[in-house]
């Protein structure tokens, strides 16, 4: 009996160690992303990650001149027929051609920056 309960304890604290490294990756990830379009200024957070195989997201925050702190965040979602994007709520409206280049040249740079997070195998 005993050694059920601790044996469902381990593997409770095994699941909770790679939930917070999941998340941890996911920050790394997102600090890394954000840095792709060049240094983000001093009191400004950007991040750029992959939530899925077929969702991206951009997310930024900063001070506005008031010292008022601002927040955009835009949702791809990758569909068969096209892109999907919607920002903080707004419905969401297929991309141009234009935009759904930059966003696929940015995850090919994303794919290629976040390597180094993970051991080669």
């Amino acid at each position: 009996m005993f050694s059920l309960l601790n044996s469902m304890k381990g593997q409770q604290r095994s699941e909770e160690r790679r939930a917070r490294r999941q998340r941890e990756l996911i920050r790394q990830e997102a600090k890394i992303g954000g840095e792709l379009f060049g240094p983000v200024p001093q009191g400004v957070r950007r991040e750029f990650f992959c939530l899925d195989e077929f969702t991206w997201v951009w997310h930024e925050e900063w001070l506005d001149e008031h010292g008022n702190r601002q927040s955009l965040t835009t949702r791809y979602d990758i569909r068969p027929n096209g892109v999907l994007k919607a920002q903080d709520g707004q419905p969401y409206r297929y991309v141009t051609i234009d935009e759904a280049k930059h966003l696929y040249k940015a995850a090919e740079l994303y794919l290629r920056r976040i390597k180094g997070l993970y051991p080669s195998n």
